[in-house]
């Protein structure tokens, strides 16, 4: 049985680039909001993997902040679910175990049918045509088996429909519950199978909103979301029995 998501042993975030040289801003970083936001990016993006030990001192020169500033947003990302903070041995990026990502699947395809299915019915003739342009677009990776494309067209994709509900609660709420699975979402698509399984979810979800027709969005995506969760927990490089 699945027991743990991503097991590596924990490491230091060692050789981080400072903030003011990698390109995310002009001077140190000037509040624990802007730490926060800097180490969830690298979270989202895999820089820090789950179980590595994120270490004050290191922050602290990578970022330029103080170290009370670090540790107000070591603080901000546990109340998130995205740090472990543990007596004795610090912060760390939070390892998710498989009840934990059933969790946070479920709670998209509540989430994510609503907005589907919201977007199906506020769409205008614009938003109609990026869904119809990304799906063509989408089709086109699919037959090619560009598998990292595809991955960037499918977060898109999602973004467009989530964007298109309007309601942006809806969007902060999903902010937070993918950010920790970011990777291993994306990492279901480096199976062909899965590839072709994922489009054609996506083929019937664009044509439901295209065509106004809410319920049926809202279950295609809800269907979708669940069959990239059990694509997710057959994926032996992410799970171990």
């Amino acid at each position: 049985m699945v027991q743990r998501i991503a097991t590596r042993p924990a490491r230091r975030a060692r050789n981080v680039k400072p903030a003011s040289r990698a390109g995310d801003a002009g001077a140190a970083l000037r509040s624990p909001a802007d730490v926060a936001a800097w180490l969830r990016e690298r979270i989202r993006l895999g820089r820090f993997v789950p179980g590595q030990r994120l270490v004050e001192a290191d922050l602290v020169e990578a970022t330029g902040a103080s170290r009370s500033k670090v540790r107000e947003a070591l603080r901000r990302l546990e109340a998130e679910g995205l740090v472990s903070i543990e007596e004795f041995r610090g912060a760390s990026v939070k390892r998710l175990g498989p009840d934990e990502v059933r969790q946070i699947y479920r709670a998209r395809m509540a989430l994510e049918g609503l907005a589907a299915a919201e977007c199906a019915l506020r769409a205008d003739d614009a938003l109609r045509a990026r869904l119809r342009e990304t799906q063509a677009k989408l089709d086109e990776v699919e037959k090619a088996g560009d598998h990292d494309r595809f991955a960037q067209l499918n977060g898109a994709w999602h973004r467009m429909i989530i964007e298109g509900s309007g309601n942006p609660y809806i969007a902060q709420f999903l902010t937070h519950l993918t950010v920790p699975i970011y990777r291993l979402l994306f990492s279901t698509f480096y199976s062909t199978q899965r590839l072709a399984e994922a489009n054609a979810d996506h083929r019937l979800i664009t044509a439901a909103i295209v065509e106004g027709r809410a319920a049926d969005a809202e279950q295609a995506m809800r269907t979708h979301i669940s069959n990239g969760l059990a694509a997710l927990l057959e994926l032996d490089t992410q799970l171990q029995a």
